[in-house]
Parts: structure tokens; C-alpha cells; sequence
């Protein structure tokens, strides 16, 4: 092993807004001290109950994913296991996501973006 995964940062307008949009869905703690990285109105993070730590960085011009389409590529999207792919629909909505596509009922996901416009799948058993 070369390192350890430390976090996965997401580019977007506003990140504490974004922080708080991931607090949402998977619990945690919004800008928890951490040695490792000062939080402010460019970096907030989300210390997740499971360990892992999303970060999310302010870039001015940001331009959202388009999905499906390429023009401005989504590079990475992040799957999210549910165990009530209707609740965790409804929740999701409610928090500020919208629904980009069905997905593929027999396989149990759907495509979501988040409110700075990162696609993310919602898993189900």
C-alpha cells in the first residue's frame, strides 16, 4: 500500500451549503477541527459516521456536471447504498436534490444531482 484515503473533495459555489446537504443524507459532523485542514468560506468538510470525510472546495466560475451529456463531464459520481429506495427518494428531494433520471428499477439505483449539481446514485438492495 502506497497511502490512505484521507477524503474526497467535491468542487462547488458554496461549501459549507453543500457540507450541510451531505450532512443530510449520511449523518456526521460539519466542519469537525481536523489537523490535517482549516475550515471557512472556501473549505467546509463532513466527518461521516462510517470514518469517511467528504471535503468541499469553493472555485469561483464553478460550472456544474451535465449529465448525461459530456459537455461539461461529471469526471466521478458517488453511489450511496439505501435499504428504502422510496424514503431515501422522498428525503433526498426534500433536502435539496433532484432527480436526473429513473435508472434502472430491476437493479434498484436512481441518478440524483446535488444542489451544486454532482451527480449521485441512490443504491437499494
Amino acid at each position: 500500500m502506497i497511502a490512505e484515503l484521507e477524503c474526497v473533495v467535491l468542487d462547488c459555489p458554496d461549501p459549507r451549503e453543500l457540507a450541510g446537504f451531505y450532512a443530510s443524507l449520511l449523518g456526521g459532523e460539519v466542519d469537525r477541527p481536523d489537523r490535517r485542514w482549516e475550515c471557512d468560506a472556501e473549505w467546509s468538510t463532513l466527518h461521516t459516521p462510517g470514518g469517511l470525510v467528504l471535503a468541499f472546495q469553493r472555485v469561483a466560475g464553478y460550472r456544474p456536471p451535465r449529465w448525461p451529456g459530456q459537455e461539461v463531464p461529471q469526471q466521478f459520481h458517488l453511489d450511496f447504498g439505501v435499504t428504502d429506495q422510496e424514503r431515501a427518494h422522498e428525503e433526498v428531494l426534500a433536502a435539496g436534490a433532484l432527480l436526473l433520471g429513473g435508472g434502472d428499477e430491476e437493479r434498484g439505483w436512481r441518478v440524483y444531482a446535488d444542489p451544486a449539481g454532482h451527480p449521485f446514485c441512490l443504491v437499494g438492495p
